[in-house]
């Protein structure tokens, strides 16, 4: 960017960098949708890249984080397209940005590793060979994508881009994923301002991606155990957050906290005389359940 502010160019650079983060912008709000936080965005001479961690998760929805970013840059495409439609004046000062989601589009579609193209193929390729062996696939194809573009890069004049490209490439294949956290809203300084309480009553078939996907940066979350008559049991964040620890996301959140707890589910034998106590004092419920301030610590 130093180089791009002496030389020109700075507004290009610029609103290349704003196209990156954009589109990691798709991937990053469809990760937190399934309970998972971006631990941090890298900025590299060759664009940008979240940082999360995703193991375990089903290929079908890998394939939809995959493609959010992509996603994005299309609909940017589309309404630019729009815009130049109706105004044809705008042309003028929105070409650079469509040619840079363009290029986005295009170069991250690569079903090459680890672009949002290669993680798309890796997720069909799971569904006919092991996660190993697809990854090893998505890493040779990536090593060849480096050498067709370094070989580009000599027959198109000397194409910095295309060599900054392949050496992305390359680096990559070497790369392990990094790792990241679930997101719990209620760490920090938002317990010191207060947190107004969320309660979702649930079956026992709710699972721990549909949980994340209740939670919010405004309320704390508590789900409540529906049975015959009232609540049978609930499950504050905090103790949403312990169970998820110890499982799958696509496990039953209720069968994860008896389990954690070495406790027996017998809500559907609870009468509706103890349960219908338990509904009307639900915020003495959520105080006895809530973790002390040495396990939140």
């Amino acid at each position: 960017m130093l180089l791009c502010a002496v030389f020109g160019g700075l507004t290009n650079i610029l609103l290349c960098l704003m196209t990156a983060l954009i589109h990691e912008c798709g991937h990053i709000f469809y990760a937190a949708k399934t309970g998972y936080a971006c631990s941090e965005i890298k900025i590299m001479p060759y664009g940008a890249s979240a940082v999360y961690d995703i193991e375990g998760i089903r290929p079908k929805e890998e394939l939809a984080l995959a493609l959010a970013g992509p996603f994005v840059n299309a609909c940017l495409c589309v309404f630019l397209a729009g815009l130049w439609w109706f105004f044809p004046e705008s042309y003028a000062y929105t070409d650079t940005v469509m040619k840079a989601n363009i290029a986005m589009l295009v170069v991250n579609l690569l079903p090459a590793y680890p672009l949002d193209g290669g993680r798309a193929l890796g997720c069909l390729l799971r569904r006919y060979i092991s996660e190993r062996t697809s990854l090893i696939v998505i890493k040779v194809i990536a090593a060849l994508c480096a050498v067709g573009l370094i070989v580009a890069f000599f027959l198109t004049g000397y194409n910095l881009s295309l060599a900054v490209l392949a050496a992305f490439l390359t680096l990559s294949i070497f790369e392990k994923p990094p790792k990241a956290s679930l997101i719990n809203f209620s760490s920090g300084g938002r317990l010191k301002r207060g947190i107004e309480v969320k309660y979702v009553l649930c079956d026992n078939s709710v699972t721990f991606l549909q949980a994340f996907k209740m939670l919010d940066d405004k309320r704390y979350l508590v789900l409540q155990l529906s049975s015959e008559g009232g609540v049978a049991d609930e499950i504050t964040q905090d103790e949403l957050y312990e169970a998820a620890l110890c499982h799958s996301v696509y496990d039953r959140v209720f069968d994860g906290y008896f389990a954690l707890k070495g406790l027996e589910n017998n809500s559907s034998q609870i009468l509706p005389s103890a349960t219908a106590s338990t509904q009307d004092t639900p915020f003495d419920t959520a105080s006895s359940t809530a973790p002390d301030s040495d396990e939140k610590s």
